[in-house]
């Protein structure tokens, strides 16, 4: 029995051994080259009988396979090591980056890992979030969408079932449907721009122009082809021979989203339209006397779809696309937009442009 248990120790141990080797092999070649440098300087050096010389290589190899056997015992060691942290970082077993811990000698490997978990996990919230985001935005689109396509459907229905031929509401109901086709195409064209825009796609014309001229003449075709009752729409007087370096039609995009958007929301008062001359670049202020809008709020004006109470309230027309492609234009031209606004005083969006 005793003769069976010191067997099975021996063949543990040789198992290990041969495992241990597996791990050390790659090393083979440069002890063997050590050890015969070290044969070769001992019979250079020294007169050696055939005898001495079969010990010296006899001993030479006995240290070599412990010194494999050594190396090969740590290497595997560090090996099952990192096996083990990748497994549990596989299986979600780990939760937090500081969970992951190696010996002194894998400090460097730790921090990598480190490093290389922490960008998974925030791939992982941005795969989440992007996810999220599809799931509101499908949402979003198809209540954007219904709604103006059950209107159109319930006008059409109508005159179908006789109001076609009643010459007191016919007209009014084709002019109902007509308005709401149009709203049902702003949707899909800033639907598009925005996939455009989000999708690396849409494509910049940069030159450089006039901006007095430019805010002007957008001031004047709102003037003439709006119905502006109440408000009083306004360019302040800057120096006319400034020139800036833009998209010039996204920019118009830019200005006439905000100035419709101002207008909105202003139902009597004034909007001025100013810049400010620095150094390196102009600063645009749209100004408005308007409603206002809540602290709460003002972060989040600028997502898509996104509707404050003032919006829900009282329906006012409108894609909620509007200022998510005047913030990705403006980003598109390494600029952002920021808002300033007071209940019942008004709001102020200002955004930066490089001057040529």
């Amino acid at each position: 029995m005793k003769q069976l248990k010191g067997l099975d120790i021996v063949l543990k141990n040789f198992s290990k051994f041969i495992l241990n080797f597996k791990y050390s092999r790659i090393f083979i070649n440069e002890i063997l080259v050590l050890s015969v440098l070290f044969v070769f300087l001992a019979f250079l050096f020294f007169e050696i009988s055939f005898l001495k010389l079969l010990i010296i290589l006899l001993v030479i190899i006995a240290l070599n396979l412990l010194v494999l056997n050594s190396i090969g015992y740590k290497r595997r060691k560090e090996i099952n090591e990192i096996k083990s942290v990748i497994k549990s970082i596989r299986k979600n077993k780990i939760a937090n980056e500081e969970d992951i811990v190696l010996s002194k000698y894998l400090k460097n490997l730790e921090g990598n890992i480190k490093g290389m978990f922490q960008r998974t996990q925030n791939d992982i919230v941005r795969m989440e979030k992007l996810a999220q985001a599809r799931s509101d935005f499908l949402g979003y689109v198809s209540h954007e969408l219904r709604t103006p396509i059950f209107t159109i459907q319930g006008y059409l229905e109508t005159l179908l079932d006789g109001a076609i031929d009643d010459a007191k509401v016919n007209r009014i109901f084709i002019k109902k449907a007509l308005h709401h086709s149009g709203n049902l195409n702003a949707l899909l064209n800033d639907l598009i721009d925005i996939s455009m825009i989000e999708s690396g796609l849409m494509s910049l014309s940069f030159k450089s122009f006039n901006i007095y001229d430019f805010l002007k003449n957008i001031i004047d075709e709102i003037n003439s082809t709006e119905k502006i009752e109440g408000v009083n729409l306004k360019l302040l007087e800057f120096d006319k021979d400034i020139k800036v370096f833009g998209d010039k039609e996204r920019l118009k995009q830019v200005m006439n989203n905000l100035i419709s958007n101002a207008l909105k929301y202003t139902p009597k008062g004034t909007i001025e339209l100013s810049l400010y001359n620095k150094k390196k670049d102009v600063v645009i202020c749209i100004k408005d006397s308007g409603i206002g809008i809540k602290k709460e709020d003002q972060k989040r004006i600028f997502e898509r779809f996104y509707r404050t109470e003032r919006d829900r309230s009282s329906l006012v027309p409108g894609t909620g696309l509007g200022l998510a492609i005047v913030k990705h234009i403006l980003e598109a031209h390494n600029s952002s937009i920021s808002v300033k606004s007071e209940l019942g005083v008004g709001s102020e969006f200002t955004f930066k442009l490089k001057k040529d």
